[in-house]
Parts: structure tokens; C-alpha cells; sequence
């Protein structure tokens, strides 16, 4: 090693120039963050975010609690309980069988959308929503409550639904 290369002051000027340069350019020029509530970013057209239970066009719920969704489900995020219907009922849930509880646990769910693709009643879609940050872990565990979409048409969750790449085989 040369005289310059054992006392590093080439290394150690190199690395300053290349922290200058970078500091320069970031307040001089286009800055990294976003000012978020005032500016939002734009996001890619398949974006995957929050979740949402749909309904059908009479109000009552599509899922019947058939399961495939936690299956399909690569980090077991989703976890239900099926129920019978009841008489009278028959306006709330399409099917004999529905989801009495309905959970996901978005802390382990990383929005593949394979159980979108899953289920058959195209019951659950992932829409273009943020999830909320929190500061507590319960607080992340989305029931019914939070999932299912509201009756009235003006609480109805418009969900973009991506297309289907398929190919033929010739």
C-alpha cells in the first residue's frame, strides 16, 4: 500500500464528496418525501391495499363461510367461523351457511390478492384503500365490522376489478 492508501484520506475525502453531493442535490433539488396529507402520491393501477367483504345488490352478504380464502391465504391471516342462517335471516346472508366470524390479521397478511382469486361468490376484493396505522397490534386484527361494506348504496366500496392474464395455448 502506498503512503496515501494507509493513512485513508483519499477514502475518507471520497466518502465526504459523495455525502455533499447527495446533500446538495436533495435540498437543491427534487426532494424524496411528499407533504402527505396536502399531496398524495399516485399509485401503480394494481396496487393492492385494504380488504372488503361486498354485498350483493339486495344488501345481504356474499361470503358463505366456504373457507377457500383461508386456505388460499399463504400467511393463515384470515380465520373464520361458519354459522347456519336462521329463519328471518334470509335478508342478511344469500346462503344457508355465512361467516359469523370474520377475521384478517393485517399485520400477517402481505396483499397477494390470492384470496380474491380464491373465492368462488367473489366475496372479498382488495381495494385501492390505505390501511391505518396504529400503535397497538390488536388494533390490526379486521373483523366484520371493518370488512363488510356498509348497506347503503352511498357506503358501497367501488372495487376496480384487474384483469385476468390468460394466455391460449395454441
Amino acid at each position: 500500500m502506498t503512503f496515501m492508501e494507509r493513512i485513508y484520506l483519499p477514502a475518507i475525502l471520497k466518502g465526504m464528496w459523495t455525502t455533499l453531493k447527495h446533500f446538495f442535490r436533495n435540498v437543491f433539488g427534487k426532494t424524496a418525501t411528499l407533504r402527505y396529507p396536502e399531496v398524495k402520491r399516485d399509485f401503480a393501477p394494481v396496487y393492492r391495499g385494504w380488504h372488503v367483504l361486498k354485498r350483493d345488490e339486495q344488501g345481504r352478504e356474499n361470503c358463505t363461510a366456504c373457507g377457500l380464502c383461508a386456505v388460499a391465504c399463504p400467511a393463515e391471516a384470515i380465520t373464520m367461523t361458519a354459522a347456519e342462517r336462521e329463519k328471518g335471516e334470509e335478508n342478511l346472508y344469500r346462503e344457508e351457511k355465512y361467516a359469523a366470524v370474520y377475521e384478517i390479521n393485517m399485520l400477517r397478511c402481505i396483499f397477494c390478492g390470492l384470496c380474491e382469486e380464491a373465492c368462488p361468490k367473489e366475496a372479498i376484493f382488495l381495494t385501492d384503500r390505505i390501511v391505518p396505522t396504529d400503535y397497538v397490534r390488536q388494533n390490526f386484527v379486521f373483523g366484520k365490522d371493518m370488512l363488510v361494506e356498509g348497506v347503503e348504496p352511498e357506503k358501497r366500496i367501488d372495487v376496480k376489478v384487474r384483469q385476468k392474464h390468460v394466455t391460449e395455448k395454441k
